[in-house]
């Protein structure tokens, strides 16, 4: 293409400028350069679109949302421990229940203490003291407590199942197995679950820092919750330490394998 073709001159002799071909007006000195303005070749108009994209979409808004981002799920399998925890509690209290410590689990596992203890002995916290029964307030409120916030935060991350999954192999596997090497004692209460929880959340960001990485989770707090938590079989007899140890085992063999689905 040559210059002609590019610019005009302006018929202003006191301005002569270059401009476009396709203007009816000089845009310097304002002269009339022609009538109306020539039409853009069709080679050199854009292309029109085929078709039109659809316009993404991501449904009916659920409450609490705005357009383009989804809120959170609720924790709701960490509700749901609590909330069974806290029903047997009010059974128990109410006097729905005749005898909680037959919801404990009690080693030999037989006839005499059924396998289906090993699942109720996570949300009872109860003792004997000689002939009566004693509450576990203390036990139950920071269980409860650790629950509530490591369950919270890994569901966040990882969902319920993960929660529920993690919870139960920590709670109910360390019942199991205090049962199965500590026979004759009455271990009840969910330290192992906790644990595990904990765990769970934790070694991520524990791998995260091995290897350099930003992590967001408060390890010295968590390390501190962790040390109360194991440090509970001494002043709460119900509370098995060996539970204890097999939560935080379970939590951490839970952890490393979502920190390495995640690709940490």
């Amino acid at each position: 293409m040559s210059r002609a073709d590019l610019f005009v001159v302006c018929k202003n002799p006191e301005c002569g400028a270059e401009v476009s071909p396709y203007v009816t007006e000089c845009p310097y000195c304002g002269t009339r350069l022609q009538k109306r303005a020539p039409k853009l070749d069709r080679a050199l108009q854009p292309a029109r679109r085929a078709r039109r994209m659809p316009t993404p979409s991501l449904g009916r808004l659920r409450p609490d949302e705005i357009p383009g981002i989804r809120a959170d799920s609720g924790p709701y399998a960490t509700a749901a421990i609590i909330l069974g925890t806290c029903g047997v509690w009010v059974a128990a209290r109410g006097g729905y229940i005749n005898n909680p410590v037959n919801l404990l689990a009690r080693g030999p596992l037989g006839a005499a203490n059924p396998w289906w203890r090993l699942l109720s002995a996570p949300f009872t916290y109860v003792a004997t003291s000689g002939t009566s029964q004693v509450g576990s307030g203390a036990y139950q409120f920071v269980t409860l407590l650790l629950v509530a916030i490591f369950g919270w935060l890994l569901e966040r991350r990882h969902g319920a199942l993960a929660v529920l999954g993690v919870f139960a192999l920590g709670a109910v596997g360390g019942e199991l197995v205090s049962a199965l090497v500590w026979t004759g004692r009455s271990w009840g209460g969910a330290n192992g679950g906790a644990l595990a929880l904990l765990c769970a959340w934790a070694v991520p960001d524990l791998l995260a820092r091995r290897a350099g990485h930003d992590y967001g989770g408060d390890l010295l707090g968590v390390g501190v919750a962790a040390v109360a938590m194991l440090a509970l079989p001494l002043v709460r007899p119900e509370a098995s330490p060996v539970a204890g140890g097999v939560g935080v085992l379970v939590g951490y063999l839970a952890g490393a394998g979502l920190a390495r689905r995640q690709g940490h």
